[in-house]
C-alpha cells in the first residue's frame, strides 16, 4: 500500500502541474510575451518548484489535518483519497479544461470525512465560502483593471518616440507577473498531492513538499500544453497589459490564501480574472463562448464527483457495504438521463431553427 500511494500521489502531483500550475503562464503566452510554449511552460515549472519548497507548509497542514483529523487517516485512506481526487482530474486534462485541484483534492478529503463519520464542518463551510468568493473577487478586480488598461493603451501607444521601450518593459513585467503566480500557485496546489501523505505518516512535511514540488514541475513540462492553451488563446484575447492584470489580481489572491493555508482553486481565480479583463472589452458576449460553459459546468462537477468517488471507495473497499453503491449508481444514471434528455431537446431546437430560416 506504501508504494501504491506513492505512485498516486506523484502521478497526481503531475496533473497538478499539467492542470492549475500550466494555467499560470496563459495570460503571458496568450498575449504573445512568451512566444513558444515550451518555454512557458518550463518557467512555470521553475516557478512552480520554488513556491512550494518555500511556502506550501500551512497549505500541507491544512490538507492533511485541518479537514479530517489526522488520527483517522491511515495508508488506505490516502490511496483512497489520492486516486479519488488524481482520477477527476486526470480526465480533466484529457480533454483540456483547466480545473482546480483544491477543489477536487477537498472532496475527495471530505467524501472520506463522511465515510467515517468525523470532519471538521466548520472548517469546511469556511473554506467554501472562500472558494464562492475569491474567483468573482478576481473578476471584479480584473474588470477594474481592464478599464484602466484600455485608457492607458492608448495613450502609450502615441508616444512613438519610447513606445518600444515601453512594450517591452511591460512584456517582461508580463512574464514576471506569470512566474509569481505560478509561485504561489506552487504554495497552494503541491499540498493537494503530499497532504494526505504527511498525514498518515508516510512521508515527512519538507521532504514531501520538496519531492511533490519536482513532480508538479515535471508534469507542467510534459503535460501541461494543452491547458495552457485553452487559458492563453480559446477564452479571449489579451494585449500585454490585459495579461499583467491577470496574473497580478490571480497569484496576489492565492498568495494571501496560501499564507493563511487555505487551499482555494487558484485556476477559477486566474480565468475568471482573464473573464473579467474580457468583459471590460467585450461586454457579455464572452459568456456566450462554449468553452466558457464548459469550463463552469465541470467546476461544479469537480468537487461533488470526487467526493461521491471516495465516499464509494471508502464504503466498498473499507467497509465492504454496496448499498452506496447502488446509490451512487441511481445517481449517475439519472444524471445521464437528465443530460441525455436536455441534448435531444436542444438538437430538436435546433433543427426547428433550420426549419424556420
Amino acid at each position: 500500500m506504501l508504494i501504491i500511494a506513492w505512485v498516486i500521489a506523484m502521478f497526481f502531483a503531475a496533473n497538478i502541474g499539467a492542470s492549475g500550475t500550466a494555467a499560470s503562464m496563459g495570460a503571458a503566452y496568450g498575449a504573445g510575451a512568451v512566444k513558444r510554449k515550451w518555454i512557458a511552460l518550463v518557467l512555470v515549472a521553475v516557478a512552480a518548484f520554488l513556491g512550494a519548497v518555500i511556502g506550501g507548509g500551512s497549505v500541507v497542514k491544512t490538507i492533511s489535518g485541518g479537514i479530517v483529523p489526522s488520527h483517522d487517516i491511515t495508508v488506505s485512506i490516502t490511496v483512497l483519497i489520492l486516486a479519488s481526487a488524481c482520477l477527476t482530474l486526470f480526465i480533466s486534462n484529457l480533454i483540456g479544461v483547466p480545473l482546480s485541484t483544491s477543489e477536487v483534492t477537498v472532496g475527495a478529503v471530505v467524501g472520506v470525512g463522511l465515510a467515517i463519520s468525523h470532519i471538521y464542518v466548520s472548517k469546511i463551510v469556511f473554506i467554501a465560502s472562500v472558494w464562492l468568493v475569491m474567483p468573482f473577487l478576481a473578476m471584479a478586480i480584473a474588470y477594474f483593471l481592464g478599464k484602466v488598461v484600455r485608457v492607458l493603451e492608448p495613450r502609450l501607444a502615441r508616444v512613438s518616440t519610447t513606445t518600444r521601450y515601453i512594450t517591452l518593459g511591460f512584456t517582461v513585467l508580463l512574464v514576471l507577473s506569470g512566474c509569481y503566480e505560478a509561485f504561489s500557485a506552487g504554495m497552494n496546489n503541491v499540498a493537494n498531492a503530499v497532504g494526505p501523505l504527511v498525514a498518515s505518516h508516510v512521508i515527512g512535511q519538507r521532504t514531501g513538499l520538496y519531492v511533490g514540488a519536482l513532480f508538479v514541475a515535471l508534469g507542467a513540462v510534459t503535460l501541461g500544453g494543452r491547458v495552457l492553451e485553452t487559458n492563453a488563446k480559446k477564452i479571449t484575447k489579451l494585449s500585454v497589459l490585459q495579461g499583467t492584470a491577470v496574473s497580478l489580481t490571480s497569484a496576489t489572491l492565492v498568495l494571501i490564501a496560501s499564507i493563511f493555508g487555505l487551499p482555494v482553486p487558484q485556476t477559477q481565480a486566474t480565468t475568471m480574472a482573464i473573464f473579467g479583463v474580457g468583459q471590460s472589452k467585450v461586454g457579455r458576449d464572452i459568456w456566450r463562448q462554449d468553452v466558457v460553459r464548459r469550463i463552469v459546468k465541470i467546476w461544479i462537477a469537480s468537487p461533488v464527483s470526487s467526493l461521491l468517488l471516495s465516499y464509494v471507495l471508502v464504503e466498498l473497499v473499507l467497509k465492504g457495504n454496496w448499498f452506496a453503491l447502488w446509490i451512487v449508481g441511481a445517481v449517475v444514471v439519472l444524471s445521464g438521463l437528465v443530460w441525455l434528455v436536455r441534448r435531444m431537446r436542444a438538437k430538436q431546437s435546433a433543427v426547428g431553427q433550420r426549419k424556420t430560416l
